[in-house]
């Protein structure tokens, strides 16, 4: 993982706030990304999959459900990127934050291991 695949992947402001939003909330479904940001599930799973193919996340299947988290293999400065970029910039994400409150009934998350 290099510098420059790192950022030419959140060159774009879909994929950077899903990742970020993902980063602050632990873990997020495509349904929760989709009312969050308030696109199109087509267009959001083109993102996590962009996301995916980068190593910056993961995900994993609970039933019909799949959930996205930061990836565990970062290397420490990737996180402290994000860390970073999150903690400046929590009220560009304000309104995203409110449409997942606001979202209702969210999918319930299981304790699994990988």
């Amino acid at each position: 993982m290099t510098p420059t695949s790192v950022f030419k992947c959140l060159s774009d402001e879909t994929r950077l706030l899903c990742l970020l939003l993902i980063r602050q909330e632990g873990e997020l479904c495509v349904c929760e990304l989709t009312a969050s940001l308030a696109l199109s599930q087509p267009k959001v799973s083109r993102h996590l999959a962009q996301l995916k193919s980068c190593n910056l996340v993961r995900d994993r299947k609970q039933g019909l459900w799949s959930f996205y988290r930061v990836h565990e293999d970062l290397p420490e400065w990737v996180l402290t990127v994000l860390d970073t970029t999150l903690s400046g910039n929590r009220s560009s994400l304000e309104s995203c934050m409110e449409n997942l409150r606001s979202m209702g009934e969210r999918p319930e998350r299981l304790a699994c291991c990988d």
